[in-house]
């Protein structure tokens, strides 16, 4: 299903990620991949994960607040695989601080570093990998029901994935002439690295499970096959849009 096409994948941090999900469900659908990483705290996981896929897929070093460092993944990338069809964008921080308490006590600080982290750095990603996707291609990047409605303690970060399904649609307004969709997956919450700084997390995910229509959380598969979905042709006419894979809990009122 995805035979000859190239990924990159940015926000591994572990096997309980949900870029690991997807890139494991690209891998499986034929894809070669490429990963990032920030930070050698993170670089040795990425780089077993990696080499678990049993192919040559390289790893590269990414902050991705510095536009010098995006670039240098995509010219890396140029040099390796010459042109790319598949970008996954799963980055996201807020200080811890401001994933507690209220809202209004959300610093200057914070608010910048979510936007710039969580936000921003998909339409940095996306505008340095355009001039490798000649043949077209699908950019994904992951968000939560926090953008839409108040979720307690997750504050900030459900602004800047507001911000994040804002740039979803205005990228895919840009890249869609020359063939290149730009999607979002809502996922349920998952008990990942990044969801652990978020308070009462725990209390997050048994409530979800008992209110979603499906009466459980949603499992990592869904989100790889939802993935490979969006990543293949079967979604050709997709573009622009959010997809909640999250037991239908987005459409409950109460």
């Amino acid at each position: 299903m995805l035979k000859d096409r190239v990924g990159i994948v940015f926000g591994v941090a572990n096997k309980r990620s949900i870029a690991w999900n997807i890139a494991q469900a690209w891998h499986h659908a034929g894809a070669k991949l490429a990963f990032t990483y920030q930070g050698e705290r993170l670089r040795e996981n990425v780089e077993q994960l990696s080499a678990s896929l049993g192919a040559a897929s390289p790893v590269f070093s990414c902050d991705v607040t510095r536009d010098e460092d995006i670039q240098a993944v995509f010219d890396q990338a140029a040099a390796h695989f010459g042109k790319i069809h598949l970008v996954l964008h799963s980055v996201a921080f807020a200080p811890r601080e401001a994933l507690g308490g209220r809202f209004i006590e959300t610093s200057r600080e914070a608010f910048r570093i979510a936007m710039d982290v969580s936000a921003y750095s998909l339409l940095g990603i996306a505008r340095a990998a355009a001039p490798l996707m000649p043949e077209g291609g699908s950019i994904l990047t992951l968000s939560y029901y926090g953008a839409e409605k108040v979720v307690p303690h997750y504050n900030v970060m459900g602004v800047a994935k507001a911000a994040l399904e804002a740039n979803v649609r205005y990228l895919a307004h840009d890249l869609g002439p020359q063939g290149v969709r730009v999607n979002a997956i809502s996922a349920g919450p998952v008990n990942t690295l990044a969801a652990r700084g978020i308070g009462d997390f725990g209390d997050m995910l048994k409530y979800h499970a008992e209110h979603a229509p499906l009466k459980r959380n949603v499992l990592g598969k869904e989100l790889g096959d939802t993935g490979v979905y969006l990543a293949s042709d079967m979604s050709s006419g997709v573009t622009g849009e959010v997809i909640y894979v999250d037991c239908g809990y987005n459409i409950m009122g109460m």
